[in-house]
């Protein structure tokens, strides 16, 4: 074929894909977020006479979205490391067990129906995916973290008139296989949610239900996660290797939010949840959180108010029989708990449940700069005793909060903060973080620089 024809044929080609092209959308964005932290007892009490962690981490993200009719297509490719990891020569080989290059997301929504014509939005998600609802308590993307959280989930999709209701299923697997379905749960690196959870779940099923009021709005979340059964082998004593066999346990959550404005200066925000069924080792459950919380606008900069969190605990139940230490799920705790990840992160503290009593400020000095400074309250809802049998004090600790942000640019932020937590003996008991020797005070303190382009190149 001569180059007139080849000409030719592309022209063609060119002239029949036009319109489709002209009529979609790509849009190319990234981020470099930088983080220097400097650590002295940072999610848990640090030990006496222990030098300071100092380190730069570092988020790299290059994310692609093509958005066509009745399509959309998104991917988010990241690199996590920390400076100095690797050789100035040489790219070390990423492992299952750290941090390194990685599928962040990767997934395609499809419009079931032109959009505005029967219902606002009627559509399947299906693919790798952030599963963010409210404000991330239960269900979040837990994007402080370097690594951030996803799911490899498929989302039905409905929208209209005020509604919202989304119905999420995930199943995994481990490998591609021959036969059977067994899965041992083992995440890729660290925990896979709250408290310290090592173990992904085999399948999950939720449904979120969301209503826009004239105050503000309101929601109904229940999700299932279910968990691979095992055993143990009666000669594995320290029950350190699992069998893993077929069926699940199943573990339920239910619950809902109520947030608003009451005469346009009062913001509030309630929420209760409930946990049953089985947990990962088929031990019953009867778990819950309830939480409250105000803030009260003085002005255009400032604002201020109380709030408190109650999770449950064990309480000196046997956890053999029931259960009783509530799980915030694949929330975003570092947004409620305390900056300094004391409770319900990888570090864990117990099983005696949790009462948080809150005050939180902020103040926008200029368009561009907020400050806040918060002040939490731990406390336990019962008294536990040390290894000598001493009863010991349900007050943890105090931790104050002060953070600033900085916008520079729409694309570029600065951030900082410092954290200092009082903590008491029940801190650093056998029975909440076990740490012997620990100081009764620990800081910690952060600055990060957070670069996001975007830029449309096809419209």
């Amino acid at each position: 074929m001569d180059k007139k024809k080849y000409l030719l044929l592309f022209s063609l080609l060119f002239c029949m894909l036009a319109p489709k092209v002209m009529h979609a959308q790509i849009t190319v964005s990234g981020q470099i977020r930088t983080r220097t932290e400097l650590r002295n007892g940072q999610g848990l009490p640090q030990v006496q006479d222990t030098s300071r962690a100092l380190f730069t981490s570092q988020r790299s993200r290059l994310n692609v979205g093509f958005a066509a009719h009745r399509l959309k297509i998104y991917t988010s490719i990241q690199d996590v490391r920390v400076w100095g990891q690797d050789q100035s020569q040489i790219n070390r080989t990423t492992s299952d067990a750290i941090d390194g290059f990685m599928l962040h997301e990767a997934w395609a929504e499809i419009s079931l129906v032109d959009t505005g014509k029967v219902v606002k939005n009627f559509a399947l998600k299906i693919g790798r995916q952030e599963l963010v609802y409210d404000d991330a308590r239960l269900l979040g993307n837990l994007d402080w973290l370097q690594q951030a959280r996803r799911h490899d989930a498929m989302v039905l999709k409905f929208d209209h008139s005020g509604w919202t209701a989304h119905l999420g299923v995930a199943y995994n697997q481990n490998a591609e296989r021959k036969s059977n379905t067994l899965y041992n749960g083992t995440p890729t690196a660290g925990a896979v949610s709250t408290n310290g959870l090592t173990a992904q779940y085999k399948a999950m099923q939720f449904l979120y239900v969301g209503r826009k009021h004239f105050f503000g709005n309101s929601s109904f979340l229940f999700f299932k996660d279910d968990f691979s059964k095992f055993h143990f082998a009666e000669t594995d004593v320290e029950k350190k290797t699992p069998i893993y066999e077929k069926g699940v346990w199943s573990r339920y959550t239910l619950g809902g939010n109520l947030f608003g404005t009451a005469k346009r200066k009062l913001g509030f925000a309630l929420s209760a949840f409930y946990q049953f069924g089985q947990y990962r080792e088929g031990t019953k459950l009867d778990e819950y959180l309830v939480s409250a919380s105000v803030m009260y606008s003085a002005g255009r900069k400032w604002s201020f108010g109380p709030g408190v969190d109650i999770t449950s605990g064990n309480n000196g139940t046997d956890p053999a029989d029931k259960f009783k230490r509530f799980d915030p799920l694949y929330g975003t705790p570092h947004k409620f708990w305390g900056y300094m990840d004391y409770f319900y992160v990888a570090d864990g503290f117990g099983s005696s449940g949790l009462q948080d009593f809150y005050f939180k400020t902020k103040y926008k000095a200029k368009d561009n700069l907020t400050l806040t400074l918060d002040a939490h309250e731990f406390v336990l809802p019962a008294a536990v005793k040390a290894n000598d049998g001493k009863e010991l004090s349900k007050k943890l600790g105090t931790e104050l909060d002060l953070i600033f942000q900085y916008t520079l640019t729409k694309a570029i932020t600065f951030e900082g903060g410092y954290s200092a937590m009082f903590s008491t003996e029940t801190m650093s008991s056998p029975k909440v973080k076990n740490v012997k020797k620990a100081a009764d005070f620990s800081d910690w303190a952060y600055v990060m620089i957070n670069i996001k382009p975007s830029e449309i190149i096809l419209k």
